[in-house]
């Protein structure tokens, strides 16, 4: 059976929310920090990084791959400029939709309903368990633990990326790659 998310962008997909189809090129912003951008996205070719700037030093939170759907959430959710950026990291489309119609497609069916809730809830189980990671865990650790939820991350995403997402030098991580 699909997983729950699958089972929201087919049901999304078959109601003609996606309102608005985007070709970003490599490095091109889809959101620059600070703004406002409540619409939630579905990947559709290339890769994206959600990321926040610390005293100019990036730290990467989140990369999307197609069929993911993402958003800055803070945004999406707080109606507030984020210090979030999005990013593309090679040739890459992604569809559109704004919150307004997307939450009156979740909002009008239970099972659409349901999904959602399913897909928040592995979200947030999701974030828990890295942040767990990056508190608890030892570099290698957290680079076995995403090598192993995540292989195709080393094949899509440059390393000073993966080893910002991993909170580690580029350095470390390819000594751990050697290793």
């Amino acid at each position: 059976m699909a997983s729950p998310i699958d089972q929201l962008i087919e049901k999304l997909t078959a109601s003609g929310g996606w309102e608005q189809e985007i070709m970003l090129n490599r490095n091109e912003y889809l959101k620059l920090p600070d703004t406002l951008d409540s619409r939630v996205f579905l990947l559709n070719t290339g890769s994206i990084r959600i990321f926040i700037t610390d005293d100019n030093e990036e730290h990467t939170i989140r990369f999307a791959y197609p069929g993911n759907i993402f958003t800055t959430i803070d945004s999406f959710f707080g109606n507030k400029p984020s210090p979030m950026a999005i990013q593309a990291l090679r040739k890459t489309t992604v569809t559109a939709m704004s919150k307004k119609v997307f939450m009156q497609l979740i909002e009008q069916d239970e099972e659409n309903k349901r999904l959602w809730q399913q897909v928040l809830q592995g979200l947030i189980m999701q974030q828990m368990e890295r942040e767990i990671d990056l508190l608890t865990e030892s570099p290698a650790e957290r680079y076995l633990r995403v090598l192993h939820r995540s292989p195709q991350l080393f094949q899509e995403v440059p390393h000073r990326y993966i080893a910002s997402y991993l909170r580690m030098t580029p350095e470390t991580l390819s000594r751990l790659k050697k290793s």
